[in-house]
Parts: C-alpha cells; structure tokens; sequence
C-alpha cells in the first residue's frame, strides 16, 4: 500500500510516517504544498494523507481540488488544526473522503485509513489477501501456506503484500523500489533479487507448486499453477 504524507510539521510527519510504516505501509513524506501536488498528481497511491494548511502559494485544499479535476479518485484524509464546522465542511465539498482535527490518536487515523480502503473496493482491501493457497493477512500481520504460518520480516511481509495485490500481473523492478522501498531512483544493487530469493524461499520451497516467477529482463509475476521453481 502507497501513502502519500502532505504535511509541513516535523514532528507531526515523523508520528505518522512511523506509525504507517510499522503498520506496513509504504510511505513518502513531503513537506510543502507544491511538491506535494505534483506528488499526489504525477504518481499512483493508494491514500493521501494532507495537512488543510501549508507553507507557499499551494495549501490543502488546493491539491484536493486538483486531484478531482483531473479525475483522480484517490482517498484523501485531511488532518489540520482548523476544527470548525466551516472549514471541516469546505475540506468535504471540495473532494476529501474524510477530516481530522488535530491533535489526534494515531490508531483512529489508521482506523478511518483502512475504512476508505475497503470502500475502495476489492483491490484495495485492506485486511486479508489470497492467492491459491497463500493467505496474508494485514491485520494480524501474519502469512500462512496451506494453513502452515510462515514468518516474514517486515520488508519481506510488504513484498510480498505488493506481490498478491497485482496477482497474474508482470510488476517491474521500478515498480517495486517506488512502492516497497519508497525509492525515486535505482540503487543499482540486487537488493530486489536477495529479497525475492528470500521470500522465494519461505512462500514456494517445501510445497508442490511455485507461486512467485521471474520474468526475465522485467521483474516479476506472483501466480498459482507452476509446477517448477524458475530463475
């Protein structure tokens, strides 16, 4: 799961960030209003989270009313000091999904996160994924393969998470440093590789069939049916 953190309060981004990340988000931070507006319109995620006020000439409800134009349907929650009734009420209208007055409990923002995930629909749900006989589930953070649990570390349990998601779908090293590793950029290292020999070896050795396959030259493909371990 990607997640977008539009929000200029140091101590207020760290508090989020840190609490999405330990609850297996990937995450990506940004300060001020116009970067992230080309953030949130120039990539794909799965929620924004947005400060209502922001330092330069772009603030929160700016970024929403863009978003909506351009026909995006992400889900935004704002966050801000504002707490009045006008101004939780402007933040609706122009197209948030919902509003949170600071200061705030972090488990209700994770709590009203994963609710406009399972709105979103059955790609975007948030607390249990299956693939043949592979079961992940997000709430308990727990995996299990044909009712046998297998323990992930925290790295490996969102790979893996990304994986199901695009089940059947070709998903290139890019668009695994951008969504499991918050990378902008290729470190140039196997990192991707060591983690997938990784996974590979928890989630397909030992039983009859491989789910997870290379393609090569293009990344990786999470499927049921293999009966052979490829490359």
């Amino acid at each position: 799961m990607r997640c977008l953190v539009i929000e200029d309060e140091a101590d207020t981004s760290r508090y989020v960030c840190k609490g999405l990340r330990e609850a297996g988000y990937a995450v990506t931070p940004c300060g001020n209003g116009l970067d992230g507006l080309h953030y949130a319109t120039s990539e794909q995620w799965d929620i924004i989270i947005l400060d209502r006020l922001l330092p330069g000439q772009v603030d929160g409800l700016s970024i929403i009313a863009k978003l909506r134009d351009l026909g995006k349907k992400t889900p935004v929650i704002i966050v801000s000091a504002l707490t009045n009734i006008d101004e939780r009420v402007a933040g609706l209208r122009v197209g948030a999904d919902d509003y949170i007055s600071k200061p705030f409990a972090f488990s209700e923002l994770l709590a009203r996160i994963e609710a406009l995930l399972r709105r979103a629909g059955p790609g975007h749900d948030a607390t249990r994924l299956q693939v043949a006989d592979l079961v992940l589930d997000l709430r308990a953070m727990r995996v299990m393969r044909d009712a046998r649990p297998i323990a992930l570390q925290p790295r490996e349990f969102r790979l893996l998470e990304y994986l199901m998601r695009h089940e059947g779908q070709v998903v290139t090293r890019t668009m695994l440093l951008e969504s499991v590793w918050d990378y902008r950029f290729d470190p140039q290292t196997n990192v991707i590789d060591v983690q997938i020999s990784r996974l590979r070896n928890k989630i397909d050795k030992g039983f009859a069939a491989a789910l997870i396959h290379t393609v090569r030259g293009v990344g990786y493909r999470l499927a049921p049916g293999e009966a052979v371990l490829d490359g």
